[in-house]
């Protein structure tokens, strides 16, 4: 098997990870590239690709910027451009996912084969992977590592008001994501079954029959119980240095610095405890720091509230709070607290598995750890400490007192977890377990062909302009006469394509009456219909992508009875197109997609003009019926002009072509793509403001140049 793994945000690399730099370098980043790197040992696996963004940036390590980096002789690392170069938060990234998603086509289009499975991680990754599969009949396998609606709980009931969710996550485009995801993925893959039904289940398209529990492995040559050397490492004496009785038991706190980890929370109950200072010295290593005022906001203000803490109660030289360590320091500072007979803690509001649980264990450190999340089924399985209630302090000190002081239990649990980690966490049982889950969709995939098309003198340009109907094209015949002059001029250099929602015979009536010469590429029916010239021929392997999951009847039985939806006449229905009349006063376009994911619907919803509601398959859009045709005829994407006016158009606009929105423009149904640099907001109404981006993009440069010479 060839397999793709995507993972769009965060410093990935193999080597040195820099784990904790910050909320988006975490465990996922760990996982991806030891799972790329375990499935790259396996005989049965021919090629691994881990495909993140490509940073370019004086800020951080010029690895990053490095197109493809080896991981072994079958595995590797490829960084794939995506809006701008420098490192950003994964919630800046959400304009940019169309043009990473364009620019991973493109790349795998010059590899030798296809992969036989996507594999998407978090969110981003989730909404990436679903556009390629629906373009290429892919199946897509998704792991959500944490996932929207059960953060956006936790942090409303932390105190964080709505609107400040909103600004600073993204959360509500988060969420959409990871809905689409799931109506899209063949397989989602959890760390455990809490997952499945505690988090997994607030979600409108909750299919718990495609989920399946693979817990994640841990590298046992890395990870293993102390062996006496550890009191005089680097970090043994760096920890020193914090801490006036530093061969006192260790309770060792690692994670980032995020609100969600709960690690003031765990200051102030070692601080409320004067028992509990007493037994152990408290080690909370935060990431990696050189000054905290130069962080980003939501660490600075973690990392500022754990120094106040430690000073509120007073705890200098019982608590070590080092600034750095090294990837491979990790390991090291579990086998010292466990060569101290500590304890290792996790005490996060909520965690959706837990790595670190498992590396503590194999090291033979017992555990405490939340009792939301993922930590139960490892405490489960491994029988090597115990669960706590985040929120309350006094609990979770006296919890930490009994895991220190009960010695017979510690040696119980430190060796229960050594060996249930060899059990149940080790990457060979991860992988043959993740691969026993991979083959049978491999296996019955359908491969995707194009079907081959007799073409028009021209369409072998390098150029194309695509082009909506309504209120584009026509709507003011006086600046459509200039634009048909331009598309005539430049005949023999591009390929022209309109794409609209109405029917074939509709939009053939509207093209003759308003004089416009018939186009080498027909969309209709918001893309769920291609046409080609000469003679209109019918693309039929379009017709039987777009078939994938797609069941009219239901779809029109589950709408039926909404308020506010009215069906339109039958001469504007298809096979492919259910379309209704939708009064926004009555109903909500959100609240139509909910009901239909809810309903197990994994479909297109879209609104335009202010008025139309339309139903597609999933695979259909303007968007992906554009990039069908530009894969057939071999335009490409970054010399396609693209005009649009309304909410259908949006994922044509987006991504790699250069898209227009012209001035006379349904605003609220395109305002998100107000912020994206490279969609271009004409001046000028209908054809006119065409005519203008032409111009802007200065689209017509080469032909000009040439006719110049």
């Amino acid at each position: 098997m060839s397999i793709v793994l995507i993972s769009v945000h965060g410093l990935i690399r193999g080597h040195d990870l820099e784990l904790g730099r910050d909320a988006d370098t975490g465990g996922q980043t760990k996982y991806v590239v030891e799972l790329a790197r375990a499935l790259g040992e396996r005989a049965d696996v021919e090629q691994v690709v881990l495909l993140t963004r490509r940073v370019v940036d004086s800020q951080v390590s010029a690895d990053y910027a490095e197109v493809f980096e080896p991981l072994s002789d079958k595995a590797s690392i490829v960084r794939i451009a995506c809006g701008e170069d420098k490192y950003l938060r994964k919630e800046m990234l959400w304009d940019a996912l169309d043009n990473f998603s364009d620019n991973v086509l493109l790349y795998l289009k010059r590899q030798p084969r296809m992969p036989d499975v996507f594999h998407s991680h978090y969110a981003d990754a989730g909404y990436v992977g679903s556009r390629l599969s629906h373009q290429l009949g892919i199946p897509l396998v998704h792991t959500g590592h944490s996932l929207g609606r059960n953060k956006r709980l936790q942090l409303l009931a932390s105190g964080i008001k709505r609107n400040e969710i909103e600004s600073t996550y993204h959360i509500s485009r988060r969420i959409e994501a990871e809905e689409t995801t799931l109506g899209s993925a063949a397989c989602v893959i959890t760390s455990t079954q809490q997952e499945i039904e505690q988090q997994y289940g607030l979600y409108d398209f909750y299919q718990p029959e495609r989920m399946r529990v693979i817990p994640p492995g841990t590298d046992l040559t890395q990870f293993f119980p102390p062996q006496g050397d550890e009191k005089t490492s680097p970090m043994a004496l760096a920890l020193k240095r914090y801490l006036d009785q530093p061969n006192k038991p260790m309770i060792l706190a690692l994670s980032r610095p995020d609100p969600k980890k709960n690690l003031v929370a765990l200051i102030e109950a070692y601080g409320g405890s004067p028992a509990l200072q007493q037994a152990a010295n408290l080690v909370v290593v935060a990431g990696n720091r050189d000054d905290i005022q130069e962080m980003e906001n939501v660490s600075k203000a973690v990392l500022t509230d754990i120094l106040l803490a430690i000073d509120k109660y007073d705890l200098y030289g019982k608590v070590a709070y080092p600034k750095h360590h090294k990837p491979e320091e990790v390991a090291v500072l579990y086998r010292l607290a466990a060569a101290s007979h500590g304890v290792f803690v996790n005490p996060a509001l909520t965690e959706p598995f837990g790595l670190t649980l498992i590396e503590a264990a194999a090291c033979g450190l017992p555990i405490v750890a939340t009792e939301d999340g993922g930590p139960s089924d490892i405490i489960r399985n491994c029988r090597n400490g115990h669960l706590i209630n985040p929120l309350d302090r006094a609990a979770l000190a006296d919890t930490l007192l009994l895991a220190l002081s009960d010695r017979l239990a510690w040696r119980r649990f430190s060796r229960n977890g050594i060996a249930g980690v060899r059990r149940f966490y080790s990457w060979p049982a991860h992988v043959e377990s993740y691969l026993s889950v991979i083959r049978p969709l491999v296996e019955t995939a359908e491969p995707r062909t194009h079907m081959p098309v007799r073409r028009r003198s021209g369409t072998f340009r390098q150029q194309a302009i695509f082009t909506s109907l309504d209120q584009n094209l026509i709507g003011d015949t006086v600046s459509l006469v200039p634009f048909l002059h331009t598309m005539q001029e430049h005949r023999k250099s591009i390929i022209f394509g309109i794409a609209t929602g109405r029917s074939l015979d509709d939009a053939l009536t509207i093209l003759k009456r308003h004089n416009i010469p018939q186009p080498d590429v027909l969309i209709t029916g918001q893309g769920t219909q291609i046409h080609y010239a000469p003679n209109l021929t019918e693309d039929a392997v379009w017709a039987r992508h777009i078939d994938h999951q797609w069941n009219r009847q239901a779809v029109r039985d589950i709408l039926k009875d909404v308020p506010g939806l009215t069906m339109q006449p039958k001469s504007n229905q298809s096979a492919f197109k259910l379309s209704y009349f939708m009064d926004p006063a009555a109903t909500d376009v959100n609240n139509i997609r909910r009901l239909l994911l809810r309903n197990e619907q994994a479909v297109n919803v879209i609104f335009s003009f202010g008025q139309f509601l339309d139903v597609l398959p999933v695979r259909a859009s303007k968007g992906l019926a554009l990039r069908w045709c530009a894969e057939k005829f071999g335009f490409p994407l970054e010399q396609t002009l693209v005009a649009g006016v309304t909410g259908a158009d949006a994922d044509m606009l987006r991504g790699n072509t250069l898209g227009v929105v012209v001035d006379n423009r349904h605003l609220g149904e395109l305002a998100d793509l107000a912020n994206i640099e490279k969609i271009y907001f004409s001046k000028l109404p209908h054809a006119a403001g065409i005519l203008e981006a032409m111009t802007h993009y200065r689209f017509f440069a080469d032909d000009e140049a040439g006719a110049a010479a």
